[in-house]
């Protein structure tokens, strides 16, 4: 199948999906990213007056401010901005009070889960449902925060490699400043993904499309953040079923 005609199927899926859940519409939340774009891309397709995009800037960077104008401006995107910045100082302040130390990790993903309560209670609020942004790269390693942005309703671009996500951009009008930055997070200061995983997104996906490669450490690297992060990609681990005595 053509990358075209998969986008296609995607606006398709997006729309059977709130049908077979009774919703109205979806919502996207934007971080100045190139997945979030794409996704919010083919959200306005597939219900271009019942998708909303939520900006939710918590210490972002002016690039990622600049960048998400640009996607809001390019798609006539309807937005909602909420600045998360005081809700999650106010946060780190109540763990300061009770002399609890968070890690770093902890600290940066409360950003991710204040974002996921957010869509959340938009969505709720309107009868949407939530799009995630994760691209395949993503989802086999692990690489998105337990009810964060892996907290959503349908993941569009779950079978898409970044490359292909790269593409998809390009066919959806999303702004050149978007496709061509550093992949990062924003959890941190001057933060990318590719320093934090270790590799880059290209030889990621060249590992994915044929599960080999020559470089024994990228497969141990890949493969024990994909065995890591199982949990994140199942409900709730559950013990076995108890068997009642009649």
């Amino acid at each position: 199948m053509e990358l075209k005609e998969y986008l296609d199927y995607l606006v398709k899926f997006i729309r059977q999906t709130v049908k077979d859940a009774h919703c109205d519409g979806v919502v996207v939340g934007i971080s100045g990213g190139i997945d979030s774009a794409v996704v919010a891309m083919l959200a306005k397709k597939a219900f271009p007056d019942n998708s909303l995009t939520i900006w939710m800037p918590c210490d972002s960077s002016k690039e990622d401010y600049d960048c998400a104008n640009q996607l809001i401006k390019a798609g006539d995107l309807n937005t909602l901005t909420i600045d998360l910045k005081a809700t999650f100082e106010a946060m780190l302040n109540t763990f300061k009070q009770q002399n609890f130390e968070l890690s770093k990790l902890a600290t940066a993903n409360i950003k991710a889960r204040l974002r996921m309560t957010t869509l959340y209670a938009t969505a709720q609020t309107k009868n949407y449902l939530v799009l995630g942004t994760d691209n395949a790269d993503e989802w086999y390693i692990g690489y998105f925060t337990k009810f964060g942005d892996g907290g959503v309703d349908a993941v569009p671009l779950i079978h898409l490699l970044k490359s292909e996500v790269r593409e998809a951009a390009k066919m959806l009008g999303v702004p050149e400043d978007i496709i061509t930055r550093k992949p990062t997070a924003g959890l941190w200061e001057n933060q990318t993904d590719e320093s934090e995983i270790g590799y880059s997104y290209d030889q990621i996906d060249n590992y994915l499309k044929t599960k080999h490669s020559d470089d024994a450490k990228l497969v141990e690297r890949i493969e024990t953040l994909h065995k890591n992060s199982e949990h994140k990609r199942h409900p709730a681990i559950q013990p076995l079923q108890f068997e009642r005595n009649n």
